[in-house]
């Protein structure tokens, strides 16, 4: 009886021309394929000459991920085998440019869709895998209010959930059938999407509040229920809710939010090797924080609690972290604080006869008051960090640690080449964003990213 083969469109199981000839027969490839056999080898030599004939970062993504749909074997072996040069197109900072057009662009589905409009469908949409209690490792879940530097993007934001289970495997090793990504489309508030007659997610604002709560707890439930060894990766939900979920889950679910813990380790990573130069303590340090949102006050968190493993009190290790958002140095008389700034608010009577403009204290005045010994930046502010920051930052501590964090690549607060000549080769830098060598009289400096993925080997 005549059969389509499937071997050949499920991306888990397709090995294209390195099927043999006895495989062929046994699958009913026969006459599907040219007649030459190939090796896995031959086979990621091509696509990765093909690869290297696009010019642009999204057309190279656009192959990846096209690669990624129909042979995920060849596709993890070019992106193993070149990791440090894909790491950039794969996930950060090319992945936010291919959201932003994710609706438009959209090709093939690689995820579990939850829509708050119909919460009741939680278990089936998982029960449609056909996967089993012990048949998952890992599952990484975004709400996409927070995506990357770049806001708010809806179902849009699908690939960043995709795309970090990429690295897991690259990275990491995780199997790539034991996982699942997962969006949950509870709205958005850009104008932008909701406008867009291609949008492919639920028209309306951001659903919040109890509706939203419940959304939560019930996918947890049904996860943890389904897949009770799957380790819960949450990743870019937005400052009000980040810390909330992970505050109020933690001690139920086995739960682990990017955002908050994993840029915090990486931090942690990046200051302790800081420290290795400086030949000082952590609780010598000054931190200053600029763009306190979830990330920025997940790493204050982490690196207080260092200092008091220092010997430091819990009273003497906030003392000695400040934290700048929009609104300025974020102070305790400030109205509306919320619960991850208000341990790290400075007492307004410390502030006195310090310099405003329209009612804030700025970033430079802030250094020049405190000198920070560590400089983060987590805001989104490009060029935040100008010449005179970074002399008067280096004014205040022979080597400092500077971290602009920031992306993609337009949102960053300094270019590692301004960091490095405007601090006169003093400052220690690690970035957000990849960057090549930096020269400087004479010195080449090989500027550390701070990604995420460094993690994932000892936490996947």
């Amino acid at each position: 009886m005549p059969f389509r083969p499937s071997a050949l469109t499920n991306p888990l199981t397709n090995r294209g021309t390195a099927f043999t000839r006895k495989e062929r027969a046994l699958l009913g490839l026969t006459g599907r394929l040219p007649s030459a056999v190939e090796t896995l080898e031959q086979q990621a030599a091509r696509a990765w000459k093909q690869l290297n004939t696009y010019e642009k970062d999204l057309e190279k993504y656009i192959f990846l991920d096209q690669l990624h749909n129909r042979n995920e074997v060849l596709y993890f072996k070019i992106l193993t085998e070149h990791l440090e040069e894909l790491l950039p197109i794969v996930y950060d900072p090319t992945i936010g440019e291919a959201i932003k057009k994710w609706s438009y662009d959209y090709r093939r589905s690689r995820a579990v869709y939850l829509s708050i409009d119909h919460p009741e469908e939680i278990r089936a949409s998982f029960e449609t895998l056909g996967l089993g209690r012990d048949d998952v490792d890992l599952i990484v879940v975004s709400d996409a209010e927070q995506i990357l530097g770049i806001g708010d993007w809806g179902v849009n934001g699908t690939d960043i959930s995709v795309g970090k289970l990429a690295v897991y495997t690259a990275g990491a090793g995780v199997d790539p059938s034991r996982v699942i990504a997962v969006n949950l489309d509870v709205g958005t508030n850009n104008e932008t999407l909701l406008k867009d007659p291609y949008y492919l997610g639920s028209r309306h604002a951001r659903v919040r509040g109890q509706a939203y709560d419940d959304m939560i707890h019930g996918f947890l439930q049904t996860v943890s229920d389904m897949y009770p060894h799957a380790l819960i990766h949450f990743e870019d939900f937005g400052p009000s809710n980040a810390r909330r979920i992970l505050t109020e889950n933690a001690g139920q679910y086995c739960i682990f939010n990017d955002d908050l813990q994993g840029t915090a380790a990486i931090v942690m990573a990046a200051v302790m090797s800081g420290l290795k130069i400086t030949k000082k303590k952590f609780s010598d340090q000054r931190l200053l924080v600029y763009g306190a949102g979830t990330a920025g006050s997940g790493m204050a968190d982490q690196i207080s609690a260092a200092m008091i493993r220092d010997g430091l009190t819990q009273e003497e290790a906030v003392k000695r972290v400040w934290l700048i958002d929009i609104n300025g140095l974020v102070t305790s008389d400030m109205e509306g604080l919320p619960d991850y700034q208000r341990a790290y608010a400075r007492d307004p009577r410390e502030t006195e006869g310090w310099n405003r403009k329209d009612g804030r204290i700025g970033l430079l005045e802030t250094i020049r008051r405190v000198k920070p010994t560590v400089l983060i930046g987590t805001s989104t502010d490009h060029g935040a960090f100008t010449k005179e920051v970074i002399e008067a930052l280096c004014a205040g501590t022979d080597h400092p640690m500077l971290f602009p964090l920031s992306n993609p690549t337009e949102k960053i607060e300094i270019m590692p080449e301004e960091a490095v000549t405007w601090s006169q080769g003093k400052a220690l830098v690690a970035c957000g964003i990849p960057s090549r060598p930096v020269s400087f009289e004479g010195t080449e400096y090989h500027i550390g990213q701070a990604n995420n993925a460094l993690l994932y080997p000892g936490l996947g």
